[in-house]
């Protein structure tokens, strides 16, 4: 009824509410109840880390900074709060297993043996893939860096992580180095798009060594 002082008497607005005029003078020089200022400011505190987390945390990291600030509450009252200032987190997809994999001759060895750079160029790339928040929802980069020159030389964007980002990346990179050697190690980790995924520092997929010249784009060979 606040708010719409400007719009409408009170008279007006007490009629429309079915209250009296002295109990709405009565509400409006009560004190805010200690509930209600809580209220309000774990609202404040959830917005706060929320947005500080680019938007990405859900009720359980958010529970964990406000506990960490010193707060005692519970991971249901954060989540009906979240609820109630419409804010979401972001969950990741969890990986579903469809095939049994022979691990021995899914992953390459470590080809670059963290001798990323070699002294020349187009010896070892590096792939990786992070997410972005745009005003259109959330896109995949992928990158393709030169561990020489540690230039990206090669990149994509999509609303998708499906193999053929991964291809455009390649393909520029291809494209951008037309003097490329006939071989050069592409280092990624053990992701799902080929092992292209966000750590490019991952041991558990070393570089595969991949075949230019046969194809458009590289295989593993």
């Amino acid at each position: 009824m606040l708010a719409e002082k400007t719009n409408f008497t009170i008279t007006r607005m007490v009629r429309l509410q079915e209250v009296s005029r002295s109990g709405y003078y009565a509400w409006v020089g009560r004190p805010p109840s200690p509930a209600s200022l809580r209220r309000v400011h774990i609202e404040q505190k959830v917005a706060f880390f929320h947005g500080d987390s680019d938007e990405v945390y859900g009720a359980p990291r958010i529970l964990a900074d406000l506990r960490a600030d010193g707060e005692i509450i519970s991971r249901k009252t954060v989540a009906v709060t979240m609820k109630r200032l419409g804010l979401v987190g972001i969950c990741p997809k969890k990986w579903k297993t469809t095939t049994i994999i022979d691990h021995a001759d899914a992953y390459p060895v470590d080809a670059v043996k963290r001798e990323w750079d070699t002294g020349s160029l187009n010896q070892v790339w590096v792939g990786d893939i992070t997410y972005l928040r745009t005003w259109e929802g959330w896109v995949y980069l992928a990158t393709v860096i030169d561990a020489h020159s540690r230039r990206v030389i090669g990149w994509a964007i999509a609303d998708h992580m499906r193999t053929d980002l991964i291809q455009d990346a390649l393909t520029m990179a291809m494209v951008l180095r037309g003097d490329r050697p006939a071989t050069v190690i592409f280092h990624s980790d053990r992701g799902t798009q080929g092992g292209f995924n966000r750590s490019s520092q991952h041991l558990d997929y070393g570089g595969g060594i991949w075949d230019v010249r046969r194809v458009g784009w590289p295989r593993n060979s």
